[in-house]
């Protein structure tokens, strides 16, 4: 026995194999029909396809098997399980018209099939002819004899000896129907007593693992609360640090202004003294009746000109000298070199020339900082630049400070023409507490390179060559400040810890 797959003879694409029938309409008499349908769900499952789990649409007829020869000529499937040699059969008797519809050929057979008879699967053991348990032998071997003595029918079928049937109960087997049926459980019970040594090395697996998370958990918890720990002391002597960097930041301002302070009355005497003057010649003229409105005129623009400057020092060094929390802001770099350059001219009695020289579009570009820093920084530079022309006996040479561009920075270059420092002084020249001055501290360029480290930029010495003018330039870099947003603003309040050094 085996099945018989038939299609459409007429039909526009032909299967070569059960395999293309993939997703077609297939016909049967019913589920539990062995060579109606078995036979082929068996064959197809070996080749990769699942009729039940939809790899075919599935139409069942129910019984005469007659249905699914006229469901496949009507349309209704478009291929048919048949039991072999009936459409043979069928078409002998005239109930099927000849060549109407072609099987599939199976690309193995199990067995011989005769040749008037065509097969989609290999063949197996047919209908079994069996005796009740209380039938004479005898009776039993007659029958058998008389069985075995008929001759072959008109398609090949005929009896013989019983044959194995351990194919039959593989195809059953896989088709998980009877007396396989119990393989398609799926209640608790069967689930345990199949697999119940992998489900208990799964659950040892998952307890496993759930003691190992809890383990992490508990360290990871540990370690959280240590690190919180160590980071707020962090933070608490971080916040220690940066206070004292401000103090010393403002230790250091002051210092500056000690060295600068000491003239401070002298280059007020100079104003209040002219203001004085002005004062005294209005009255003189006045007494003597004498005072014309053009020279009053004169007299008190003067006077009020002399007041502004002194008014402009006093304001320059309380601004200096103020603690304050640290500001950033868009700045206008080459305004606040000029203000500082003032500030530091109007504290000394002889101040030297000052040469503010900017490049080419220099003006324009703007630095993003603290505007009291920033010049911090550069009046420790000046003041540095002007202690090494009075060690070099030349306390009245002109000074340099250039605006320019560079490195993608805005550079602030201020240039002495003191000695050339020896190579290891250069070396140590921002180390703290290291001075060539016998009165320094060493501080001033260590807190300055800090300053201009906290901004993004840099602070950089470099000896200039003796064909221009020896001496050395200090070189503050500042990252350049882009355009702001419309409506945004351009001021940034700063943790005082960004500045230390």
């Amino acid at each position: 026995m085996g099945s018989a797959v038939v299609v459409r003879a007429d039909a526009p694409q032909q299967p070569a194999t059960l395999a293309a029938l993939r997703g077609r309409r297939v016909a049967a008499v019913a589920e539990d029909a062995f060579g109606g349908y078995q036979l082929a769900a068996a064959e197809w499952l070996r080749q990769g396809l699942d009729a039940e789990a939809g790899g075919l649409r599935r139409v069942f007829t129910g019984y005469p098997m007659q249905r699914v020869a006229q469901a496949v000529l009507s349309g209704e499937a478009d291929a048919g399980i048949l039991r072999t040699c009936l459409l043979e059969q069928w078409v002998q008797a005239g109930q099927v018209p000849a060549g109407a519809l072609r099987v599939v050929p199976a690309p193995t057979q199990g067995t011989a099939v005769p040749a008037s008879c065509q097969a989609s699967t290999p063949l197996y053991p047919g209908w079994a002819f069996a005796a009740l348990a209380g039938t004479p032998p005898e009776l039993s071997r007659t029958v058998l004899l008389a069985l075995l003595a008929l001759p072959a029918d008109a398609l090949g079928g005929r009896w013989s000896v019983p044959a194995d049937y351990q194919r039959v109960h593989d195809a059953l087997r896989a088709l998980q129907v009877e007396p396989y049926a119990f393989l398609r459980e799926t209640r608790l019970q069967a689930l345990l007593r199949r697999y119940w040594l992998a489900a208990a090395a799964v659950l040892a697996l998952l307890l496993a693992g759930a003691a190992y998370l809890l383990r992490v958990e508990v360290l990871v918890k540990r370690r959280t609360a240590e690190l919180t720990r160590s980071l707020r002391e962090r933070e608490r002597m971080a916040a220690q640090v940066a206070q004292s960097q401000e103090a010393v930041h403002h230790l250091a301002r002051l210092s500056i202004l000690g060295e600068l302070a000491a003239t401070l009355a002298h280059e007020l005497n100079h104003p209040l003294a002219t203001i004085a003057n002005y004062a005294a010649g209005l009255r003189r003229r006045a007494a003597r009746g004498v005072l014309a409105p053009q020279a009053l005129d004169e007299a008190l623009g003067a006077m009020a000109d002399e007041t502004e400057r002194a008014a402009r020092v006093i304001g320059g060094v309380r601004a200096l000298a103020r603690k304050r929390a640290a500001v950033r802001q868009r700045l206008d770099a080459v305004a606040v070199a000029r203000d500082t350059v003032a500030l530091f001219q109007g504290l000394l009695a002889q101040a030297p020339p000052v040469a503010v020289t900017a490049a080419p579009g220099a003006e324009a570009l703007r630095a993003f900082g603290d505007a009291q820093q920033i010049q911090q920084v550069l009046l420790n530079l000046l003041q540095n630049a002007l202690d090494a022309h009075r060690a070099a006996g030349r306390a009245l040479a002109p000074i340099a400070l250039h605006i320019g561009v560079e490195d993608g920075c805005l550079a602030l270059a201020v240039q002495d023409q003191g000695v050339p420092l020896a190579p290891e002084a250069l070396a140590r020249l921002f180390e703290p507490f290291h001075t060539t001055k016998p009165d320094g501290l060493g501080l001033g360029l260590s807190i300055s390179r800090g300053i201009a480290e906290a901004h993004g930029g840099a602070l950089h010495a470099r000896p200039v060559p003796p064909h221009e003018g020896g001496g050395l330039r200090m070189v503050l870099l500042l990252p350049l400040a882009a355009a702001p947003a419309p409506g945004a603003t351009a001021i940034q309040a700063v943790p005082i810890q960004e500045f230390a050094t």
